[in-house]
């Protein structure tokens, strides 16, 4: 997550599993000076980002995320990304100011740009991007330590991923400082070779459709070897790019 002091209040970008919010909270005052949450952005509706949304909401913060976001916290949800199903926030903890595509905000004297990211991680994703300080948090859509996984059961694809990492590498220079949902600090670098992998296996994806696989045979195959010791298995992730696919695209 990232905060930002403010004059009224802090800004804060994803609030971390429920269960931590206090703590949380707590430090993003000791580092801010803020003693309330002005305006909480979430990246997407997963519980790994909305955790502190319950108590920025009953304080009267501003909760901004994409209208699906707020859609996917209003009802049960099931997921293929954790087990079993996840209830919907109370009100007070829903997004309360929604967009359906891009735009900027003002905080603090700078100017913070959004956009969304359809289909890309779930079906709700938003970067937030602060031009004057060369900062992009770009949520669940990319990391530097694992694969991050699809929610193709609520709209994601790997079509849409790979869409994203194109979008995302034309808005960052190679410094840009890039912070995802899991995992180290990543730079702009690391956008643009993410994008080129993705790619390339796009392509590979659609040739193992043409050729009738499943996705048992695409994780035997393991297109995604080569960088297996950076990122770890990606048994899991292949497997869901590919059902993915299957749900979403039509091949040659």
């Amino acid at each position: 997550m990232v905060a930002m002091p403010g004059d009224d209040g802090a800004l804060m970008i994803d609030g971390g599993l429920a269960a931590n919010a206090d703590a949380l909270l707590r430090a993003v005052h000791d580092a801010t000076g803020n003693d309330r949450i002005h305006t909480l952005i979430d990246t997407h509706w997963h519980p790994e980002q909305t955790g502190a949304n319950e108590v920025v909401g009953r304080s009267g913060g501003v909760i901004f995320a994409h209208e699906k976001t707020r859609m996917y916290l209003s009802n049960t949800v099931y997921s293929a990304t954790f087990e079993g199903p996840l209830g919907p926030l109370p009100e007070a903890g829903r997004p309360n100011k929604i967009t359906r595509g891009e735009g900027s905000i003002q905080f603090a004297g700078h100017e913070i740009d959004y956009g969304y990211l359809p289909a890309a991680h779930t079906d709700g994703d938003l970067y937030v991007f602060f031009p004057q300080m060369n900062v992009l948090v770009a949520g669940g859509v990319v990391s530097g330590e694992q694969w991050p996984l699809l929610d193709y059961r609520n709209g994601a694809w790997f079509g849409g991923r790979v869409r994203a990492l194109e979008w995302l590498a034309e808005l960052v220079d190679a410094d840009t400082r890039v912070v995802p949902a899991h995992g180290r600090l990543i730079t702009g670098r690391d956008i643009v070779r993410q994008r080129d992998i993705y790619r390339q296996l796009f392509e590979t994806m659609i040739a193992y459709m043409n050729m009738g696989l499943g996705p048992e045979d695409v994780v035997e195959r393991n297109p995604l070897e080569p960088y297996q010791d950076e990122f770890g298995d990606p048994s899991t992730f292949l497997d869901g790019a590919f059902r993915s696919m299957l749900i979403a695209y039509v091949p040659d």
